[in-house]
């Protein structure tokens, strides 16, 4: 990997990068105020379950074929891939955190590197041809700026993954020593399922998180909450 590729897969992964994704919390916050979440450990359970059971087997796996159609500059199938996971993005607040994170993450990506891709990305979604979730935007400016697609997801899950610790640190669950330690320990997960994607296509798409979609299902009814879902 060229040096200006590092630096980019460096800022794009970094929480710094303004996409919109800090002012989610995936339904950790409801779980901390009904006492489900506790501890560090509780955490990463709840970190190990949406990973593989939601964001490893339906974002990535979306993500990872939108990579691919990027680099075909085939922006039907991008259209296309979109449309699917909206489809199957069956929670309303989620499809709505999605498509405002990856408007985010397009307006901050369009500003920061000059690229047509994204600028006909940018295009689709205002005249009603995409709705622009964030998986798939992530895809399309990580293939745009020179990344390829395992730099892409990995860069994709750590930004997840550093956004709901940061969640965490905010909620008063942890502090900034053991989010470290969690980090440092979830690192693996992260390649596992960056590489069990690899074989996988639209069709093999899933995601089972009943309790995490009942507390993003009543996020919203919370006397206050600091997070969009």
């Amino acid at each position: 990997m060229f040096a200006d590729q590092r630096w980019s897969l460096m800022q794009l992964s970094d929480s710094f990068f303004p996409s919109g994704s800090f002012t989610l919390s995936h339904g950790l916050e409801s779980l901390i105020q009904s006492q489900e979440i506790r501890s560090t450990q509780d955490l990463r359970d709840f970190l190990e379950l949406i990973l593989h059971n939601k964001i490893g087997s339906m974002d990535v796996v979306a993500l990872r074929q939108a990579h691919r159609a990027s680099a075909n500059n085939d922006n039907r199938e991008i259209q296309a891939i979109d449309a699917l996971l909206f489809a199957r993005t069956l929670l309303q607040p989620n499809r709505d955190s999605q498509c405002k994170s990856g408007r985010a993450l397009l307006m901050v990506s369009r500003s920061t590197w000059n690229s047509p891709k994204l600028d006909a990305i940018h295009t689709c979604i205002q005249i009603g041809k995409m709705h622009g979730l964030h998986p798939i935007i992530f895809a399309v400016v990580g293939q745009s700026i020179g990344l390829d697609e395992d730099n892409t997801i990995f860069a994709f899950l750590h930004g997840f993954l550093t956004g709901v610790c940061g969640a965490a640190l905010r909620l008063g669950l942890i502090g900034h020593i053991n989010a470290q330690i969690l980090l440092k320990e979830m690192a693996p997960q992260l390649e596992m399922i960056t590489q069990k994607t690899i074989g996988m296509d639209l069709d093999d798409m899933w995601s089972c998180t009943p309790l995490i979609d009942i507390a993003q299902m009543t996020h919203g009814a919370l006397p206050q909450h600091l997070f969009l879902n």
